[in-house]
């Protein structure tokens, strides 16, 4: 829960252009977690649905900043 607090915090110092290179960084980093986990079992399975959460919070939070 702590993490989720501290990430959101994170997100309120960052641009807009920040945010977006962010989501391309962490979208390429999802799919090459989703391949190398179809070639061999990842030791934390999990990390890939904490990765694909933290995306959605970042596409909230600029599509937030976008409406405001």
């Amino acid at each position: 829960m702590s993490q989720k607090i501290e990430f959101l915090k994170s997100l309120s110092s960052l641009s807009e252009s920040d945010i977006k290179s962010k989501i391309i960084e962490d979208e390429l980093r999802l799919k090459k977690l989703h391949f190398a986990h179809a070639i061999t079992p990842l030791e934390n399975p999990m990390t890939i649905r904490i990765l694909r959460k933290d995306i959605a919070r970042l596409k909230t939070e600029l599509k937030k900043r976008a409406i405001a």
